[in-house]
């Protein structure tokens, strides 16, 4: 059954308040969208898995260093992938920046940035980052649809610890545009949570990484394009021209009242 859609994977974007009475007089907007939630995988055809883009920069950590491992409940342990990615140095070969696609199983798991795929392990690796880009499945070519699908782009750990692990816990969830043709378009929106922390065992510190950890969520969210009819363009200029005498009525009111009370003040002083 339709609902309405979380707040936090964020509805097509409109115009401010300013910019909606100026625009909903002047023209007619013959294009809207349904959202709704439901409970299916709507890309059946995707072989159960996810394509994802991870753009990384480490500026205090060598490439050689860099690696990318993946897990999932599947039994899948990648260590080092290096398929379909690229290490560009940075700082003079100082740091490094991380650029990778790569997919996922549509089961819970996680993939991260270590240190783990290196021939010898450095002394203290200093997880520092920027993450420049991390999103699911395809990009939709949608303006108006302006959702959580780079919800960790711009995230800056470089004041962190350096020594410190981060953990990012992904929930994913599907998403659906349907244009007005009745073509779609599937992607994945995700929200976030973040933690950082020094992490010990009985034999001293563990080495630091980068960790993403991913569930799914059962819940699809689909934007559906719809042409808008025409009584919804009158409906509205007749509820902005009737708020408008509305306020302008409550408006006269208050002056003239508060002018009648000024006046009888003043004859009250002539007396």
């Amino acid at each position: 059954m339709p609902r309405d859609t979380p707040s936090q994977l964020t509805v097509p974007r409109g115009p401010s308040p300013r910019e909606s009475t100026r625009i909903d007089v002047c023209c007619f907007n013959p294009l809207g969208f349904v959202n709704e939630l439901y409970v299916d995988d709507p890309d059946k055809d995707s072989g159960g898995k996810i394509d994802v883009s991870l753009n990384i920069s480490l500026p205090n950590l060598h490439c050689e260093l860099v690696g990318l491992d993946i897990q999932d409940e599947m039994g899948r342990h990648e260590v080092g992938h290096i398929d379909n990615s690229m290490k560009i140095p940075l700082n003079n070969g100082v740091g490094c920046r991380f650029e990778g696609q790569f997919s996922i199983n549509k089961v819970p798991g996680n993939f991260h940035v270590s240190t783990h795929s290196a021939t010898a392990q450095p002394q203290n690796p200093d997880m520092t980052h920027v993450i420049h880009k991390l999103s699911f499945g395809d990009t939709l070519q949608v303006h108006n649809v302006h959702g959580a699908f780079n919800a960790l782009g711009g995230a800056d750990r470089l004041a962190s610890n350096p020594l410190a692990s981060h953990d990012y816990i992904l929930k994913i969830v599907p998403t659906v545009y349907e244009d007005k043709s009745g073509k779609q378009q599937y992607s994945y929106q995700y929200t976030v949570a973040n933690k950082e922390y020094v992490a010990y065992s009985h034999t001293g510190r563990i080495i630091p990484a980068i960790w993403f950890r991913y569930d799914l969520s059962p819940i699809t969210v689909k934007y559906t394009e719809r042409r808008q009819p025409l009584y919804r363009f009158i409906t509205t200029i007749c509820a902005i021209i009737g708020g408008t005498f509305t306020v302008a009525g409550i408006l006269d009111s208050c002056i003239f009242t508060a002018s009648e009370a000024w006046k009888k003040i003043q004859l009250g002083k002539m007396h």
